[in-house]
């Protein structure tokens, strides 16, 4: 059987791709089967341009888009994404059929850490969700655009008080520059499957996806698909920022998730409890939009 992976390629998309690449080899040879791997690179939109900022370019689905098209269109049998970066709604052609073991969801800063932030201090980041749970904790900062790969973005950690990035990308790439602040996803929640990967197949290629279900983690899955049903719900018109992050205890999911202005002046937050992680993340989304008042803040700028 011969697998070809669709990625980005960033340094960072590789190693994702080449890591699904390992675990499926590894579980082709536990099952006495041989598999053989060929990675596709594909540039993506988000890839091209990098620096009209991600809300303006499209927010989330700019680094996926063109990934997708290489599936739907036969060139790749797979495509691997980081989860964080998937819009709330999968193309009916694809299903999502593996996520493995889940790397560290948290955030992390970069160049200093939160509680030595200077009054005034210039954070920069991308994302509207990092921007707006860092201004609701401390009013006080500024924010500039950050873009580009994990090394641009790393090189111009020098220019500001701290950038913000994600802990598993660090971690993935063995990184360790010399300040990390990981921020507690209590303190900052996560986007939705952030440190998750998530393997894409066609829904009528029904081998790759017995193949890919030998490399789920049942535990990851539940988290992603309770995160994932919280950011369906609210909708693909939803353009604030929005973060939720799962746990499981035994068979008990634990879902915190937020709905925030772009300011961060308002920041809505809900944590509940259940076994059913598709319909916890749907309560949540609807509570935060139609019971605490999420929806109005769709009218605001």
């Amino acid at each position: 059987m011969a697998i070809r992976i669709a990625t980005r390629g960033s340094a960072l998309a590789r190693w994702q791709a080449e890591h699904v690449r390992d675990l499926l080899l590894a579980a082709s040879a536990d099952a006495g089967t041989e598999v053989g791997v060929e990675i596709v690179v594909v540039s993506t939109q988000g890839d091209r341009d990098k620096s009209t900022p991600l809300g303006i370019l499209g927010g989330k689905g700019v680094f996926v888009k063109e990934v997708q098209t290489a599936l739907l269109d036969g060139r790749a049998d797979i495509a691997v994404h980081s989860g964080k970066d998937l819009p709330g709604i999968t193309p009916p052609e694809l299903m999502i059929a593996a996520v493995p073991h889940r790397a560290d969801p948290s955030d992390a800063l970069i160049g200093c850490s939160l509680a030595d932030l200077p009054q005034g201090g210039v954070v920069a980041t991308g994302s509207i969700r990092r921007k707006a749970q860092l201004a609701s904790l401390r009013p006080d900062l500024r924010f500039e655009e950050l873009r580009g790969n994990i090394d641009t973005r790393l090189a111009k950690a020098k220019n500001f008080d701290a950038i913000v990035m994600a802990s598993a990308a660090l971690d993935r790439l063995a990184l360790s520059p010399d300040s990390v602040d990981r921020l507690p996803v209590d303190v900052m929640v996560p986007q939705v499957a952030q440190g998750a990967l998530a393997i894409e197949c066609r829904k009528d290629d029904v081998d790759t996806s017995a193949l890919l279900a030998s490399i789920e983690t049942a535990e990851a899955r539940r988290v992603f698909d309770a995160e994932r049903a919280f950011l369906s719900e609210l909708g693909g018109d939803c353009d604030l920022p929005v973060a939720a992050h799962a746990v499981l205890d035994g068979n008990q999911l634990h879902l915190t998730a937020i709905v925030a202005n772009h300011s961060g002046s308002t920041v809505l937050r809900e944590t509940r409890s259940g076994d059913d992680g598709v319909a916890l993340g749907r309560s949540i989304a609807r509570y935060l939009l139609d019971d605490s008042g999420g929806s109005s803040l769709l009218d605001r700028t």
